[in-house]
């Protein structure tokens, strides 16, 4: 009984591609300049290497039954976040190795630097976007830049301003919600996590293919990061985690199932989502509980609320201390909205009062 327990406990504690089978998770397919292929199904890969993580799904093999035989619809390739503008050339080269099919649909899961780098030699490769203002004939096979509508603010410019990138990098459709594609003879759903990372992040669902990218609200290398001058929030980041929860299904064992590419890090499942949603309730609420004693941000961190995690996710661009002052920030500005909402609404009260006994009610 013993080595049945011990060899059950072994396997649970293996990374998840050495826990899935051959067809769910193999070793790298591809490589080219740092850049690194891992086949998540049977197609859709994981490129790492490239600043955050990459998920680009290809056509199915020829002759796969889908919907697509029936309704017909698009088909090429979807890549969701493009990565650095540095690493733009090994990306595509990397891309080419897996299909020489049209690049239809790139996804930005929010305006980050190593999300959008590579949008404009991607969009140039492909002949092109589909963009109103550029007038001309459209591409045969047009492509098309999904972003939230922040997203295209921070990338874009007014006329007469110079803007961050190059006009074949901004996003061609916007949303401001969520957002859907049907594509390779499946769905896919684009959710806006409003008020997470930043007011622009997504989560690309592949229904078909039963695979998640997270974005920047998940990473298995460090503590979400969120900026509150972008409006970002500890709460949003939570809700994000939640909402990946509720869409994903663990298979057998509650291991495998529904695969989730993270910001940065290893290819992951739900398990693996739900460890961290949990690491980010627990510092966020020791946090919390400094806030409502008075505490100063010094004392907070001298209390150590990511004493245990730090070791894991602590980075130095995002480190624990950075993590647990940018908490401290957002839930202060919360408290004293707070307060300043409910001070606000004593003086309405006390007039409601006064004309009540005035009117002799």
């Amino acid at each position: 009984m013993w080595k049945i327990l011990a060899a059950v406990w072994a396997c649970c504690m293996l990374p998840i591609s050495a826990r899935l089978s051959a067809q769910e998770a193999r070793l790298p397919v591809a490589a080219a300049k740092d850049i690194t292929v891992h086949q998540i199904r049977r197609n859709v890969f994981l490129l790492s290497g490239d600043g955050a993580n990459i998920t680009v799904q290809i056509e199915p093999p020829a002759g796969e039954e889908s919907f697509d035989s029936v309704y017909g619809g698009d088909r090429g390739i979807l890549i969701v976040d493009t990565g650095t503008a540095a690493m733009s050339d090994a990306l595509l080269a990397a891309i080419r190795q897996l299909s020489s099919g049209p690049i239809r649909y790139i996804v930005n899961t929010s305006a980050d630097a190593d999300h959008v780098g590579g949008n404009a030699t991607l969009a140039k490769a492909s002949g092109g976007a589909v963009r109103a203002v550029q007038g001309g004939a459209p591409a045969k096979e047009p492509l098309m830049i999904l972003a939230h509508e922040t997203v295209l603010e921070r990338v874009s410019a007014p006329s007469g301003k110079q803007s961050p990138m190059p006009i074949e990098a901004w996003p061609t459709d916007v949303f401001a919600s969520d957002k859907e594609a049907f594509i390779n003879g499946g769905s896919v759903k684009i959710y806006h996590q409003p008020g997470a990372h930043s007011d622009g992040d997504a989560i690309v669902y592949l229904r078909k293919s039963d695979v998640i990218a997270a974005g920047e609200i998940f990473s298995t290398t460090n503590f979400p990061p969120f900026d509150i001058e972008k409006g970002g929030h500890i709460q949003g980041i939570l809700d994000g985690l939640n909402r990946i929860l509720e869409i994903a299904i663990p298979g057998e064992k509650e291991q495998g199932g529904t695969m989730i590419v993270p910001a940065h890090g290893r290819l992951c499942d739900e398990a693996d989502v739900e460890f961290y949603r949990e690491m980010v309730q627990i510092v966020r609420d020791r946090v919390q509980d400094g806030v409502r004693s008075g505490k100063t941000l010094e004392q907070v961190k001298a209390s150590k609320p990511t004493l245990e995690y730090a070791p894991r996710y602590s980075q130095p661009n995002w480190t624990a201390d950075m993590f647990v002052e940018a908490i401290y920030k957002d839930l202060s500005r919360s408290s004293a909205a707070s307060k300043a909402g409910a001070k606000s609404a004593v003086p309405g009260k006390a007039a409601d009062a006064s004309r009540e006994k005035g009117s002799g009610k």
